[in-house]
């Protein structure tokens, strides 16, 4: 077994399993899914670890892979279906949309750095996983030419509510995302169910707020 074989293994027995994630086809995914090959070379030692890993080129702005553990339980709470249509916003690297794409039946993920988002869709294409469409576009835009979706994760922290992305939700469909408008951020859960919108607190998560759908600046005189 290579050393990131070991090392991924490590991450769902120390991190993912401890937290509650049951859901076997999740479990396989984070287990096949090699989360090294969307980070830089000179951080893959780092690829593994419980933190928000720094992706982004030097002096760009910085876009991070969130928390391994964060994403296995946005995604447990998401409830995604082998035939869903699902939307990743703020994908960054890919990751979260290589691990989507081993429950779902189509992806779409949207990066608003042109760069990491070039990178994305190559590193999925090397891995085969040709259900997936990576899109440079802001987060707050989502994609709204394949919508709608069953299910929205954001990638990343949310300080406003992303009206936008919600009215990209299919009837029944589910938003899961960490929502930053108090402390402790929360991660929650957003379901659409004819023209309403309903949502729960799943639990307590603190990650980066994704570019974008950062709370607008305040006037001061």
């Amino acid at each position: 077994m290579s050393d990131f074989s070991t090392a991924r293994q490590k991450m769902v027995d120390g991190q993912v399993r401890p937290s509650d994630v049951t859901d076997v086809r999740i479990i396989d995914a984070m287990l096949t899914v090699p989360r090294e090959a969307f980070v830089p070379e000179s951080k893959r030692a780092l690829a593994y670890l419980d933190l928000d890993l720094d992706v982004s080129e030097a002096g760009e702005a910085k876009r991070f892979l969130i928390k391994p553990v964060v994403i296995a339980r946005l995604l447990q709470a998401a409830e995604i279906r082998d035939s869903d249509r699902v939307l990743v916003v703020g994908c960054a690297s890919g990751y979260a949309a290589a691990v989507v794409a081993k429950l779902a039946g189509r992806v779409t993920a949207t990066e608003s750095d042109g760069t990491l988002a070039a990178t994305a869709g190559d590193v999925l294409a090397e891995l085969g996983l040709g259900n997936v469409t990576v899109r440079n576009a802001a987060a707050a835009e989502g994609d709204e030419a394949s919508a709608p979706y069953d299910v929205i994760v954001l990638a990343g922290a949310t300080e406003i509510i992303p009206n936008r992305l919600y009215r990209q939700l299919a009837d029944g469909g589910r938003l899961v995302g960490v929502f930053a408008m108090s402390r402790p951020q929360r991660a929650m859960i957003v379901t659409h169910s004819h023209a309403d919108f309903g949502d729960r607190v799943l639990f307590n998560a603190a990650v980066p707020i994704l570019p974008g759908l950062e709370r607008p600046a305040a006037f001061v005189f």
